[in-house]
């Protein structure tokens, strides 16, 4: 018996539609190879063979042949491990860029190696009071050093606004205060809720039979850019009702349900799978400060499709002291509504995150550098030198200068220029109206004006165990280098975070990214398998002609 006279025609045309759906697919790759966030995408397909056969007719099932090519659906080239590896090292170097313009902004105030800044300032004092020995109580040299001891006050002030104003910044940059601008918080809160939403519209199209990878190009930049802020961890999974899981008999342990999975014939046979779309969860990691293990928990930011639009997933909102102080900021995770969850404090004494932009903006502002446990019971050290601690060393430094000179005088020289009766400070250190005005002069009762000098010039070049053991214009010199240090090995780590970054970028590329030569020996191969099907085509038009035409001429 002769084979079916059209399944040639049909399994040919299968390769036709097959190979233009390919060639199509190359002419979107290239059309788009150099789209931001676009992933390369492939047909995938699979063998037409005979189902159920019962023809009496037909040959065996040794030598059956199938009827082509199957079109099952069009999806994307990505790697779920590289995706990963990629969101974690953003994550650090997201930490390691937001520190280091937190460090550029503070070195704007103390880095002294290409200007005369403070410590230059202490060596004019000392300067002066050199050129006053044996000189006796001369006007012209005490305004002298009331200028240069002004000078020094200005700079000190001018640092300490400089650190303060960088402070404010930091916090802008975190919640947005005081600027027109997004804050990171609102940045994210933006994220998440495009990416819930995305959810939505990406499993709606699925289920209609949509595959919506452009859709899906677009959540999966808006993960890489969320991982930059928070670290995260992204699963896919399916719904409660697909997930082939189920509650057993006594209403508590979970067993499986087949049913959920498969689609079942009236007989109850199994006749194919429920190719049901999965859904995406977005899960935030931390670790609690006062767990010493270092656990990883997870707090749920976005759950899936589960519950209405807009209840998929969480936000963020800034948590601030009254009166606001960006030193005591936090941030509040709230976890998508239908988790179940309970909201998180972020901050240097809550929960902490192993890296990401808003860690080291929260480090920034809340860490001393003190290297001691920032809670009692934690296992999170204080281990970054923020803006807190800079502010810190520059206000024991005006305060025990402060004190010295005055010590040395009978009358303050020196004063807290907002409020005497206050201590003194880098940002309040000033000269006394009594100096100012005449009523107060260098000089102690019971010694004479040379020997306050000496004293004054003594106390200069003195190690104050205060001051860590060192003299003022070392002290200073000390905090520039510890600044410098902490720029130049913060440099380093970005440098190496931004270069492991773009070897994993690079590999996703070499797997998801389009390559012109790829795609270009693809579309030959495509264009050849057109041609032979297109060639099958002739060959079975002409076999049909002899069948027609060249056959059953006996007998008439």
């Amino acid at each position: 018996m002769i084979r079916a006279t059209f399944s040639g025609f049909s399994t040919a045309f299968s390769a036709l539609q097959a190979s233009q759906k390919r060639l199509d697919i190359v002419g979107q790759n290239l059309s788009n190879m150099n789209t931001q966030g676009y992933t390369r995408q492939q047909l995938e397909t699979s063998s037409l063979n005979y189902s159920n056969p019962i023809s009496r007719y037909m040959n065996g099932s040794q030598i059956a042949v199938g009827f082509g090519v199957n079109m099952d659906k069009v999806t994307q080239i990505r790697d779920p491990y590289l995706d990963a590896q990629y969101r974690a090292q953003i994550n650090k170097a997201g930490y390691s860029d937001s520190m280091q313009t937190a460090l550029d902004a503070l070195s704007k105030a103390l880095d002294e190696s290409s200007i005369d800044g403070i410590r230059q300032a202490f060596s004019d004092v000392q300067s002066v009071l050199t050129d006053m020995q044996d000189k006796g109580n001369d006007s012209v040299y005490e305004s002298e050093l009331r200028s240069r001891m002004q000078s020094l006050t200005n700079l000190l002030n001018d640092a300490a606004r400089q650190i303060e104003a960088a402070e404010k910044a930091e916090l802008s940059r975190l919640d947005g205060t005081g600027t027109s601008e997004q804050g990171a918080v609102d940045k994210v809160n933006d994220i998440l809720r495009q990416i819930g939403d995305l959810n939505h519209q990406i499993k709606q199209n699925q289920v209609l039979g949509q595959q919506s990878l452009e859709l899906m190009d677009k959540r999966n930049s808006l993960l890489d850019e969320l991982a930059s802020y928070v670290p995260i961890e992204v699963t896919y999974y399916k719904d409660g009702e697909h997930d082939g899981k189920m509650l057993g008999p006594d209403g508590t342990s979970i067993v499986d349900a087949p049913r959920e999975l498969y689609d079942y014939d009236s007989h109850g046979n199994i006749i194919g799978r429920k190719e049901w779309p999965d859904d995406l969860k977005v899960e935030l990691l931390y670790r609690n400060t006062d767990d010493p293990e270092g656990t990883v928990n997870r707090l749920t930011l976005i759950n899936g499709t589960e519950g209405t639009r807009g209840s998929n997933y969480g936000k963020l909102t800034p948590e601030n002291s009254t009166p606001p102080s960006p030193s005591n900021v936090s941030i509040r995770f709230i976890p998508a509504a239908s988790s179940g969850e309970t909201d998180k404090f972020a901050s240097a004494v809550g929960i902490q995150f192993s890296s990401g932009s808003i860690q080291a903006s929260l480090d920034m502002l809340g860490k001393k550098g003190t290297g001691d446990p920032v809670a009692t019971g934690s296992a999170v050290q204080d281990d970054v030198r923020g803006y807190q601690y800079y502010m810190k060393r520059l206000d024991e430094l005006a305060s025990h200068f402060a004190k010295i000179i005055n010590d040395a005088n009978d009358g303050k020289l020196l004063t807290n220029r907002t409020d005497p009766d206050e201590d003194i400070t880098a940002l309040t250190i000033g000269i006394s109206k009594e100096w100012i005005n005449g009523s107060v002069h260098v000089g102690k009762d019971g010694e004479s004006y040379n020997d306050t000098i000496l004293t004054m010039l003594n106390s200069m070049s003195k190690a104050y165990p205060e001051l860590d053991g060192k003299s003022f214009a070392d002290y200073m010199n000390n905090v520039s280098t510890i600044l410098a240090n902490d720029s130049s090995s913060n440099t380093n780590t970005l440098k190496t975070n931004v270069m492991v970054l773009n070897g994993i970028q690079n590999s996703r590329d070499s797997i998801s990214g389009v390559s012109m030569d790829e795609e270009a020996s693809n579309m030959m191969t495509y264009l050849s398998a057109y041609n032979a099907a297109s060639r099958l085509l002739t060959a079975l038009d002409e076999a049909l002609n002899t069948l027609i035409n060249g056959t059953g001429l006996a007998g008439r």
